[in-house]
């Protein structure tokens, strides 16, 4: 959708890709690989993206704040526990 955007921050670069799944991947990649937690925005654009996303609950959040810059934020932290016996 093009109302719809995911932005992964990888050392204040922000990097858009076309779907929560890839921007949670990049994320988890990154996250283990340099040890710090990442974030992914998801940009809603438009009431159609949000619904999009999530839903009509999503539509109801959109409308209380159309002018915020991010729909929704995650904290992505991926942590290599070692072996595990």
């Amino acid at each position: 959708m093009k109302d719809l955007e995911f932005h992964v921050d990888l050392h204040g670069k922000t990097h858009i890709v076309k779907t929560f799944e890839k921007a949670v991947e990049t994320a988890v990649i990154y996250s283990i690989g340099a040890g710090e937690t990442v974030n992914v925005d998801v940009v809603a654009w438009s009431e159609a993206a949000a619904r999009a996303f999530g839903g009509e609950d999503g539509v109801e959040s959109y409308r209380e704040d159309p002018d915020a810059s991010v729909f929704r934020r995650f904290a992505v932290r991926g942590e290599d526990l070692g072996r595990i016996a």
